[in-house]
């Protein structure tokens, strides 16, 4: 373990079960067991450290106990796309993977970039974001049970229709305690109603970006239009001019803007007129669309941030 007084930075590799822990300019790394009982450990552990940040991947949910734990013992923890770090490791010319090398390539991402760190999640945000996660799940399944009905043998339908039946009982249970979590917890309903007094925004779209954009209201436009991964980034070299495009980004709330986006380019006028005028200096609609996405978000963040409802104006 660090001793010295230099800012110590960690990087945790997380897999099913176990993580692997480096700590930047000390050699090696150590193991533990993905289990609460020894994350509690390696959070008191880290706590006589006093690391500057702890970095890990999202790595499909298997991170989600260490960040919890740690982050509620007052360590700083921040979440990375699993991307970042490896186009890090390669920049640096790291290109074997093993646990150890990836462990000890997000201590050195940590100490190079220094991410800030996520802010501190409760339990009730947790709450949410699961049973959000949830409900897409859902929906994805719905959505291929729904087209593998149209071509179904006749044997098979009266199967695909039960399950149908049951996924619209699960979605109404699930939205039911979505509505009943928010209106227990003042702030998100007061967030949830400035968001659905914007023509085009609906529920769906409200908590959403309650679950999965927290930082929603805290940060600028060009931020906040980054984090979504609604920003078009220059592809330039010297002279040469490339196409500006999107990338990256929480997909989950680009997905739920994209559609609230499409439904305000119709019956919002002031996107509508966005919109509209792009189409005219003949860009194509996909191009003009991600615009309105992004236009709308910057609104949205706005009027969090304002607590300010919609003005047409």
């Amino acid at each position: 373990m660090n001793t010295s007084l230099a800012p110590a930075f960690v990087g945790i590799d997380v897999s099913k079960d176990s993580l692997e822990i480096a700590i930047h300019g000390q050699p090696g790394s150590w193991q533990i067991a993905n289990r609460n009982s020894e994350v509690k450990k390696l959070a008191d552990q880290l706590a006589r450290v006093q690391p500057e940040l702890i970095v890990l991947e999202a790595s499909g949910g298997y991170e989600m106990l260490s960040v919890s734990v740690l982050s509620q013992t007052g360590l700083p923890v921040t979440l990375i796309n699993p991307r970042r770090s490896r186009n890090f490791a390669r920049s640096a010319g790291f290109l074997a993977k093993t646990d150890r090398i990836d462990a000890q390539i997000l201590a050195r991402f940590a100490q190079a970039i220094q991410p800030e760190p996520r802010p501190l999640s409760t339990e009730q945000d947790e709450h949410l974001s699961a049973l959000v996660t949830r409900r897409r799940q859902l929906i994805n399944i719905q959505c291929a049970e729904t087209n593998r009905l149209k071509s179904a043998r006749l044997q098979a339908q009266q199967s695909i229709r039960r399950h149908l039946e049951y996924l619209e009982t699960e979605l109404d249970e699930l939205h039911q305690e979505i509505d009943l979590l928010l209106e227990d917890h003042h702030d998100w309903q007061q967030k949830k109603d400035l968001l659905e007094s914007v023509p085009g925004i609906g529920s769906v779209t409200a908590f959403t970006l309650l679950a999965h954009l927290p930082e929603l209201g805290l940060l600028n436009e060009k931020q906040i239009a980054a984090l979504v991964g609604v920003a078009p980034m220059n592809h330039d070299s010297g002279k040469w001019k490339g196409k500006r495009f999107v990338q990256g980004g929480r997909s989950s709330v680009r997905s739920s803007l994209y559609m609230a986006a499409l439904s305000a380019s119709r019956f919002n006028p002031r996107i509508c007129k966005f919109y509209e005028s792009l189409i005219d200096r003949g860009k194509p609609k996909k191009v003009a669309l991600v615009a309105c996405m992004r236009k709308l978000l910057v609104i949205l963040n706005a009027m969090v941030r304002d607590q300010k409802t919609w003005n047409q104006a």
